[in-house]
């Protein structure tokens, strides 16, 4: 029936794509194999900065010395923001934006039949039946198809589940994509355009979903969205979940599924209702119990009030510490708090950045990703840049000092767990990690930590946190010891 690989750029929300799109691929009846051995390789892409497409490209270049024969299908932002760029890479046979990513699954299949079955696939008219769209056999087989349009008909929605998860091979904490697309324009993102508007999936639909996975086996779940906070909002024909939103749905999902624990991705700061963060204090509060994870990434941007502004951000430094401070009441000292932080935005001053450091120096982060501003094509930003642009060295230098505040920060909240008891789950080990008698856990508060002992991924095990401490296990048979 056909090999294929996907590799996977980006955030959860895209990593949510490319597993469902492998999933749906081994449903058809395909073999997801290396990617040496791959007949299709689906590069799933991200740009949200200059460096995300050239990792892109690069990656293209790389895949094709090792397998020459394989066709290449480009998804993912790149594909949608720039299509016939990416379509001009050597060896890129096609380019399926987000906006058709629903038909993506039925694109691979055929490209993974030999040529003359994918001939034979076509009808009197020469088109092959893709669910509700009829695509050119020939474009299958040609060096420039390209699926990308801003209408978003065939964006990826209700297929990008985890109906077909299964423990054996696939991710231990995989994604549930339940929200699509942004509106908030701010104005050094890309994402309005190559994600298209915010769009949910239906509550029964997530249920569904997640009592599934539940059935398979799975223990933890993570809910993410490009703007995840947003769910519900545009789902006219359900008001309970207009009015209520996530901390609606996440209760649903507790009292009516037996989900050990869900995990929420990314959410803006003022999308952290009270209504969200109770739910919060009242389920992520304990070693063993909590069933939700004490973990909240707010992305941050800038501790700059100015910068902020310009950027057209929904909130000021202050806004921001308060929802912090709610979280930490809420979960306490255990709760994993991050950010994402943008150095060098058009404009920033001396002074701007030193507020900006001193703010992020102020909250108790457990982790930070930092990140140099990119101007991307279309964007305000882009504007921006052109008229004040920040010098590069001082880009440089101010990435080294926020990065030096972000380790310290990390440092900080390891030391802080040092002998607490953390609910953990065991994860797929690296080869060489097992080969020495250790195992990849990760605590539900976000700590990657190894234990000793061979043990099954997917297992939940209570650790304490420090220097060959005992660890006490849950369905595991053997004790461990941590590093």
């Amino acid at each position: 029936m056909g090999t294929f690989a996907v590799e996977n750029f980006g955030c959860r929300a895209a990593r949510a794509d490319g597993e469902a799109a492998a999933a749906e691929l081994r449903v058809r009846g395909l073999t997801e194999c290396g990617l040496d051995q791959a007949a299709v390789i689906v590069v799933n892409t991200c740009s949200v900065t200059a460096e995300a497409d050239r990792e892109a490209r690069a990656f293209v270049r790389r895949v094709r010395r090792r397998n020459p024969e394989a066709r290449v299908v480009m998804t993912g932002c790149y594909a949608q923001r720039a299509p016939e760029e990416v379509a001009a890479l050597e060896g890129v046979l096609a380019v399926v934006g987000n906006s058709h990513k629903g038909l993506l699954p039925e694109i691979v299949e055929r490209l993974a039949r030999d040529r003359k079955a994918m001939r034979a696939a076509a009808g009197a008219d020469g088109n092959v039946a893709t669910g509700d769209a009829l695509i050119p056999a020939a474009r299958l087989m040609s060096t420039s198809a390209v699926w990308a349009d801003d209408a978003f008909a065939h964006a990826w929605m209700e297929s990008a589940g985890v109906a077909h998860w299964s423990a054996v091979g696939g991710q231990t904490r995989p994604n549930l994509k339940i929200q699509e697309g942004c509106g908030n324009r701010c104005s050094f993102c890309v994402i309005p355009w190559t994600r298209g508007g915010s769009r949910s999936m239906a509550a029964n639909r997530v249920l569904d979903e997640v009592r599934g996975f539940v059935a398979a086996g799975g223990r933890e779940l993570v809910l993410s969205g490009i703007n995840l906070g947003h769910w519900g909002r545009e789902l006219k024909e359900d008001a309970a979940a207009r009015m209520g939103g996530l901390a609606w749905l996440v209760r649903r999902v507790l009292d009516e599924t037996s989900l050990e624990r869900v995990r929420l991705s990314s959410i803006e700061p003022m999308d952290w209702t009270p209504e969200l963060i109770a739910v919060m204090a009242e389920h992520g509060g304990t070693t063993q119990g909590a069933r939700v994870a004490r973990h909240a990434h707010l992305p941050l941007q800038s501790g700059s009030d100015g910068v902020l502004r310009r950027m057209h951000r929904r909130y000021r430094p202050w806004h921001y510490a308060a929802k912090v401070q709610a979280l930490m009441a809420a979960c306490g000292d255990e709760l994993a708090l991050g950010a994402d932080v943008m150095v060098g935005f058009p404009g920033e001053t001396d002074a701007e950045f030193e507020e900006s450091l001193r703010f992020v120096e102020s909250l108790p982060f457990a982790y930070l990703h930092v990140f140099p501003f990119s101007a991307r094509p279309g964007t305000e930003g882009w504007r921006m840049h052109a008229d004040q642009p920040v010098a590069s060295a001082a880009v440089k230098e101010r990435m080294v000092r926020m990065r030096a505040a972000g380790a310290s920060k990390a440092q900080e909240f390891h030391l802080r767990m040092h002998g607490r008891r953390l609910c953990a789950l065991t994860l797929h080990t690296p080869e060489h990690m097992r080969a020495k008698g250790r195992t990849l856990t990760l605590t539900e508060n976000f700590l990657e930590l190894e234990v000793s002992g061979a043990l099954a991924a997917n297992e939940r095990i209570v650790v304490v946190v420090g220097d060959a401490e005992l660890v006490e296990m849950e369905a595991v048979a053997q004790p461990a010891t941590i590093t």
